[in-house]
């Protein structure tokens, strides 16, 4: 049964199962159909995320264990609520005390059943995995290593000794293991190991494997066959072999046991003449689970149509819903202002795309040396094989492969060796991408390998093993490249409007015009109408509310100049850390009469992300003199000297920042798709990136937004053939002076949406004036004004009418 919305909870040891079920009858009240959890199976001990899964037979025992899991279940059952999970196939913390497959494979090598399961490249490491786990070069840290218990001791952390090496002398026990201990900075150049995205800490899992699938998704199968579950969040499917095949096999395996559980539930009914059990929860009516992907598109990128998934988690709808509330012509005045007041060259923050490729080729250079090692030793063994490949050098095999891979415009091609070779796959490595490669080159026979790895990253020279280890390889760390030199990195530098650096959005395009907004919306509806929206998660980088107080800045950039002549006096550690700064300060202060920036919260955020952007400072190459320049300035300034200045800046803008985030979050509430709400945005929410925005979920008091949410949610339990897979997407336009600020649609001829866009640009205008919308034929009842009020449509309706008691409309025909 697919969702009409989901509600997401961060679950940790501090808000464990028997939390959220305490909250459920609030939930239920506020019109969600399902829960939505992040990761339940066992973690590393104190995580406060479960993305680093240590056994995946086990609900995690300090949320509370699988009874907890079922109890919670059970709750959400009797409120009418489903369950939808976070599932993490791609990797498994590498932490061999708690992960007992990674322990095996230490233990015994290559040999370990449980080899297999890891993207490991023995030869790579001379026949030894390389743990980059050491404080400082080995030698630095032999004095305390000790042995004891058949064990390898370094501090607190223990390691198996393959047996019979326990009695050697240290230099050989060392030389004896499957493993090698190594200074932690050797990971980004030795390791032998497919890890998440550059975390060493996390070992990636083969899942194509079908031995491996079974055992990592047993649990997550059983708890959908027995009706505990009822849909699934992917975690990064990118990062796998063959995300269409492992999906398809996900599809299939959840379809048999939800149809065994729909059947077992009715024979159960049959011979006892009532309901299930408590315990078990009713499976979804039409024996499906439904599946959403954490994939993110580039600009009109599609979705594999071949996917059998309900679509995205919906960070596309996020890049969409905060364009269309961006000022275009603002969002370019602020552009041009920021080049010039924070002075940052052209290809380290100055322009877009000259920063993303800078970005690209450190991250490829650097952090991802590894995987490019891997990759340049795969295509020389392919080569070497070939007597019409032979003379491929590998300097200029190195070199092809980085010049291709920084150029990938999208996370990854999606295609295999051997196989066809779609056009979307040869999109994602375009022939614009082969000429620009071969520039690299001074003789263009040598520019030739270029040809050769964009074939192989295509799939197109054989389907051998080392041609299809070559070709998952290539699109694995493409996805990781454009994470970790786009939202990891570029993101942080590039920074005249910071609500548009978001994930999966365009800081180069920060503006979406109503008209393609509206395009967007059809195709969802058309394609993939069950498909996730947000607005906020747990991995944005500014909540929704603090964005829409900063793209409020694309209406006003002269106020903002004049802002900053006014903040001048403290001073920064450089001009593009204030540019920053201040923008965050003036989104994160709420508009109130009594608030004042919290310097607090603004101080590991701004950290984070002068680390990110790797400047001046960085998480392997820290700066403590700059760092401490950054916090002092967060002190004396926004928190300081500038805090009354920050704050009557954000009540003058509030009126027109709380238009923008309401209009936000209902237009996310009734476009095409099933919305996912953070956990306390159905109320005001000004939150930072991690981990400011994954503190214990705690109730608040409610809002205007909490109406508005409430509301819509409602209308969405009550009109399913509206919001569903016949739920239509028809844009309604308006007329008159003010036309563009109006943005409106209709679902199914039975519900409206209308809300106000660019309020302040609406405001220095004059107004609504004369701007009309004609509604469809009917009579139309206002879901959010007092009781009674109501329209006749097929005519036009003043918009300054709709929007008297508030900034957006939510009518439904009456019936």
């Amino acid at each position: 049964m697919t969702p009409t919305a989901t509600y997401r909870l961060q679950l940790q040891p501090d808000f464990p199962f028997s939390a959220a079920g305490k909250v459920v009858p609030y939930l239920a009240a506020l019109g969600i159909s399902h829960l939505h959890l992040s990761p339940v199976l066992e973690a590393v001990p104190g995580s406060t995320h479960g993305y680093d899964v240590t056994d995946h037979s086990r609900v995690r025992a300090e949320l509370g264990g699988e009874e907890g899991l079922r109890r919670l279940a059970s709750t959400a059952r009797e409120h009418g609520l489903g369950l939808v999970l976070d599932i993490v196939p791609n990797h498994m913390a590498a932490a061999p005390r708690y992960n007992n497959a990674l322990w095996e494979v230490l233990r015994e090598g290559p040999g370990s059943p449980y080899a297999h399961w890891f993207d490991i490249d023995w030869a790579g490491g001379d026949g030894k995995l390389l743990l980059p786990v050491l404080p400082s070069p080995i030698g630095d840290e032999l004095g305390a290593l000790r042995v004891g218990n058949g064990l390898l001791h370094h501090g607190d952390q223990s390691y198996p000794l393959a047996p019979g090496t326990e009695d050697l002398p240290l230099p050989a026990l060392l030389d004896a293991q499957h493993y090698r201990l190594a200074w932690w900075r050797l990971a980004r150049t030795e390791l032998n190991y497919r890890r998440f995205f550059t975390i060493s800490d996390l070992i990636a899992v083969r899942v194509e494997e079908p031995d491996v699938f079974a055992a990592t998704h047993a649990k997550i199968l059983e708890l959908v066959g027995d009706g505990v579950v009822q849909g699934l969040r992917v975690d990064h499917p990118d990062g796998l072999a063959d995300p269409e095949a492992y999906l398809r096999l996900l599809h299939d395996a959840t379809s048999a046991a939800a149809d065994g559980a729909v059947k077992g539930t009715a024979a159960d009914a049959s011979a006892k003449g009532a309901a299930a059990d408590a315990s078990v929860a009713r499976p979804p009516a039409d024996g499906g689970c439904w599946i959403v992907v954490e994939k993110i598109l580039a600009d009109d990128e599609p979705l594999p149509a071949g996917w059998p998934v309900a679509g995205t988690t919906g960070y596309d709808a996020l890049r969409h819903i905060d364009g269309v509330f961006t000022d275009p012509a603002g969002a370019s005045e602020l552009e041009r202002r920021y080049r010039e007041t924070a002075g940052p060259p052209g290809d380290r923050g100055g322009y877009w795309e000259g920063t993303v490729r800078r970005a690209a080729y450190k991250v490829v250079i650097h952090e991802l040396a590894a995987e490019t090692d891997f990759l340049v030793r795969t295509a020389r063994r392919i080569c070497a094989a070939d007597p019409a490949l032979r003379d491929h050098a590998p300097w200029a095999l190195r070199t092809a492969i980085q010049e291709l891979l920084v150029r990938v415009p999208v996370y990854r091609p999606y295609t295999t060796a051997g196989g066809p070779c779609p056009k979307a796959a040869e999109a994602a490595v375009p022939e614009d991408a082969v000429r620009q490669a071969k520039a690299a080159f001074t003789v263009e026979r040598e520019a030739r390998a270029v040809d050769v790895v964009r074939d192989l990253a295509l799939g197109r020279l054989g389907d051998g093993p080392a041609h299809a280890a070559f070709c998952a390889r290539f699109a694995q760390t493409a996805s990781a490249l454009r994470a970790k030199s786009v939202e990891d990195t570029a993101f942080y530098r590039y920074t005249p409007l910071i609500s548009a650096n978001e994930v999966g959005g365009d800081p180069g395009q920060p503006a979406v015009s109503p008209e393609r907004f509206h395009a967007y919306c059809a195709r969802l509806a058309r394609d993939w109408p069950a498909t996730g929206t947000v607005l906020t998660t747990h991995d944005t980088k500014r909540s929704a509310d603090v964005r829409a107080a900063i793209a409020v800045l694309s209406q006003c950039p002269d106020r903002w100049d004049r802002f900053l002549e006014r903040v001048a006096g403290t001073v920064a550690p450089d001009p593009h850390l204030a540019w920053q700064a201040w923008q965050t300060a003036v989104g994160f202060t709420p508009s109130g009469e009594a608030a004042t920036p919290d310097g607090a919260r603004m101080v590991p955020a701004l950290l984070k992300a002068v680390r990110e952007a790797g400047l001046h400072t960085s998480w392997t190459e820290p700066d403590p003199l700059y760092e401490r320049a950054v916090t002092d300035f967060v002190a004396a300034g926004p928190a300081g000297a500038g805090r009354r200045t920050v704050a009557e800046l954000s009540r003058a803008l509030g009126p027109y920042a709380r238009a923008s985030a309401l209009g936000a979050a209902l237009v996310h509430l009734t476009m095409p798709g099933v919305p996912d709400l953070y956990q306390g945005t159905e109320r005001e929410y000004f939150a930072l990136v991690d981990p400011d925005n994954r503190h214990p979920f705690r109730l608040g008091p409610p809002d205007e937004k909490t109406v508005v949410t409430t509301a819509a949610l409602a209308l969405r339990a009550r009109r399913p053939r509206a919001f569903g897979e016949s739920g239509t997407y028809s844009p309604l336009y308006a007329t008159g002076p003010a036309a563009e600020h109006c943005l409106a649609f209709c679902r199914r001829g039975e519900v409206i949406t209308a809300v106000t866009r660019l309020p302040l640009r609406l405001a220095e205008a004059g107004g609504w004036g004369a701007t009309e919308l004609v509604l469809p034929p009917g009579r139309w009842e206002d879901a959010l004004a007092s009781p009674g009020r109501t329209y006749e449509g097929g005519g036009p309706v003043a918009v300054a009418r709709l929007f008297t008691d508030r900034p957006v409309a939510l009518l439904s025909r009456a019936e």
